[in-house]
């Protein structure tokens, strides 16, 4: 039987809007990819590219998310546990060994094993962490197509100084995570 070792790795833990995306990967030995790193290493042009190369060469690939609501519900580590678990089991075979980046690893049904820093040191991981970062930095796009004026194409949800600003002046919209402090204390003066 041919092992098969996946990465997975999630995007968006420290935004204040948005989902978390997580993805898993199992690349091909037999197609290799260059240039594939920890995905905030790398420019946003950069990462599209190789979006694009790792769903055209890897072996399997899936995405999962948990939405803001979930994420307030469950909490944003365990929301990203539950997405990375969604990602995994969104695969079309279950693989052999599950390489998860951080310290903490989603309940799966395979084997598995977290590596701090990890999409900087297994290429698997590392396409996880890119497939996560292009399909959440799309869905923020998306979201700023409905809610102009959070300017979610610019800042994707993360606690800028801007961002936080038009927070205070328009109050939560659907996707801001109601349990996170800046988004708490805004829902806080408002009722």
């Amino acid at each position: 039987m041919k092992v098969m070792i996946c990465g997975t790795d999630e995007a968006g833990r420290g935004p204040i809007a948005g989902p978390v995306v997580a993805a898993a990967v199992i690349l091909d030995p037999a197609k290799p990819i260059v240039g594939i790193n920890d995905s905030k290493k790398l420019s946003e042009k950069k990462r599209a590219a190789l979006s694009l190369e790792i769903k055209e060469k890897a072996l399997y690939w899936a995405i999962a998310q948990c939405s803001a609501s979930e994420i307030d519900d469950l909490n944003i580590l365990q929301a990203s546990l539950l997405a990375m678990q969604r990602a995994v089991a969104g695969l079309p075979v279950a693989p052999s060994m599950v390489l998860v980046d951080g310290n903490h690893v989603p309940q799966l049904q395979v084997p598995a094993q977290a590596v701090i820093g990890g999409d900087g040191l297994h290429e698997c991981i590392g396409a996880a962490s890119i497939l996560a970062k292009v399909e959440r930095d799309r869905q923020m796009l998306e979201w700023h197509q409905q809610f102009p004026h959070y300017d979610f194409a610019k800042h994707k949800g993360y606690p800028t100084p801007a961002h936080l600003a038009i927070l205070r002046e328009q109050g939560a919209c659907v996707i801001h995570r109601r349990s996170f402090a800046p988004v708490k204390r805004v829902l806080g003066s408002v009722s």
